[in-house]
């Protein structure tokens, strides 16, 4: 790491990559900033969401130019590919270099967001780098509905000037993106005794790519939870078999990679079952051999002591809702070509004592479509008897016409490569919906060096990349001077 370019930058990442941040567990990343600023004599505030503001004096004339904001998130998401050993909540990530590329050893990398704090710390710790007087932003728990940039106090803040660094692809910057929320979907459960002579067996999807689902929703990825659902109707119907119990999904704004239910199989049947998996693996590898080729559906026999099944209302009504649910590309945009306008996705199914959990991320840059994917579940929920819960939700980020920000970013952009950037819009939630309402008329734009597969263990972040991201943010600083 130490070899990597730009230094400072990625001993920070290095550094926080050593610290557990995973959503709800940023105590420890967030009072590393802490120390950090203290240690500094830098002005430091931190919330009771763990939210984290920093600030650093302009440098050397610069102390009439306006003050910016820079901005990111501290937690990332945490997944882990199956079999890999590592706890996120004390076990530092295992940096691997391959090429041109930064990964993680079968973990998520936490580049999302982590470049951006790594940014931000080579700034406030630069003595020689020209800039305005700058106030670093961290928020919390940004993975699972933007909560840090919704409970924000926007009083300690000053800048009307608000760059996020939480944007994955070089040379576009993104200047609007979806709002959206959480819809939890609780089907309650009514059990019957498992029948005599029944045997339990694992039924395992894995293999999936996933990814996030907003950035990827539109890459025609599989969903584990939506195929495992597709898998139960096939033979759900047969009195041989008998379901108790159903999971998928780790996180409801990551695209599911594995799911698996366990079932009771009648002793004569069991070879009957054994070939319809083997069917759906045949079935599955043709259908995904563009998208998710190493997709792969196992069964095995299971050693738990199984006293209860779902009864067949029950079960009917988990396929209603495995059916039903929408997931993937609801609408595409009629303005900006190539830009998915609303989606869902059926993050995480979980059995709990008393009812199964089906939890769904919607997204939107309209508000009235959000709302009415919204109403798609609502319906399928009052046909299932389930209770449904809408929380999380965000504001959409709206593009603004005027925005002196945006001109200085093409302006520098255009001097360093002779050339345009691309301006876009983004399908994802960005913080920036929201810091817009608290910090009334600041102006926002978003970047971020390379980024891919964030929220799989297959995430990587570009070196060179990121080296280019570091350049440009330092000369857009630079251009701050009155």
């Amino acid at each position: 790491m130490k070899y990597l370019e730009p230094k400072e930058v990625f001993k920070y990442f290095k550094k926080i990559s050593d610290i557990p941040r995973c959503s709800l567990k940023e105590q420890q990343i967030s009072d590393y900033l802490v120390s950090f600023a203290k240690k500094r004599n830098f002005e430091v505030y931190q919330d009771d969401v763990l939210n984290v503001i920093i600030k650093k004096n302009s440098t050397v004339g610069y102390e009439n130019a306006p003050t910016v904001i820079l901005q990111g998130h501290m937690d990332m998401v945490c997944e882990k590919n199956q079999g890999t050993i590592h706890d996120f909540t004390k076990d530092p990530i295992d940096l691997i270099i391959e090429g041109d590329f930064l990964k993680a050893n079968g973990t998520t990398l936490g580049a999302d967001n982590g470049i951006a704090v790594a940014f931000c710390l080579a700034l406030l710790d630069s003595k020689d780098i020209p800039h305005p007087a700058l106030e670093i932003l961290i928020t919390s728990q940004e993975e699972i509905g933007l909560i840090g940039a919704n409970k924000l106090d926007g009083s300690k803040l000053n800048g009307k000037f608000l760059i996020n660094i939480d944007a994955e692809d070089e040379g576009i910057l993104f200047t609007s993106c979806a709002g959206g929320g959480r819809s939890i979907v609780d089907l309650p459960v009514k059990w019957e005794k498992s029948k005599i002579g029944c045997i339990p067996y694992s039924i395992t999807l894995e293999g999936l790519k996933g990814g996030h689902s907003g950035i990827d929703i539109d890459k025609n990825r599989a969903n584990a939870n939506k195929l495992l659902g597709r898998i139960l109707n096939s033979f759900a119907h047969n009195d041989f078999v008998s379901l108790t119990s159903i999971n998928g999904g780790l996180k409801v704004n990551a695209i599911p990679r594995e799911a698996q239910m366990t079932i009771l199989i009648k002793e004569n049947y069991i070879n009957e079952i054994k070939k319809i998996v083997h069917d759906w693996d045949m079935i599955l590898k043709n259908e995904l051999k563009s998208s998710d080729s190493n997709v792969h559906v196992n069964i095995l026999k299971s050693e738990k002591n199984i006293q209860k099944v779902f009864s067949k209302k029950t079960l009917k009504n988990i396929i209603l809702l495995y059916t039903h649910l929408p997931y993937g590309v609801n609408t595409m945009s009629s303005d900006i070509k190539g830009l998915v306008e609303s989606s869902s996705n059926l993050g995480i199914v979980s059995t709990c004592k008393d009812k199964i959990t089906f939890s769904n991320s919607c997204r939107s840059s309209i508000k009235s479509l959000k709302d009415d994917l919204f109403f798609k579940i609502q319906s399928i929920a009052e046909i299932t008897n389930s209770q449904v819960h809408i929380e999380g939700i965000y504001p959409e980020w709206e593009y603004k016409k005027d925005s002196i920000l945006r001109d200085i970013f093409i302006n520098t952009y255009k001097k360093l490569y002779k050339k345009e950037p691309m301006i876009s819009a983004l399908h994802a939630g960005l913080e920036c919906g929201l810091l817009g309402k608290v910090l009334n008329d600041v102006d926002m734009i978003s970047f971020g060096p390379d980024i891919i597969d964030v929220h799989t263990p297959d995430e990587k972040l570009s070196i060179s990349s990121t080296k280019n991201s570091w350049e440009y943010l330092c000369e857009v600083l630079k251009e701050f001077k009155e």
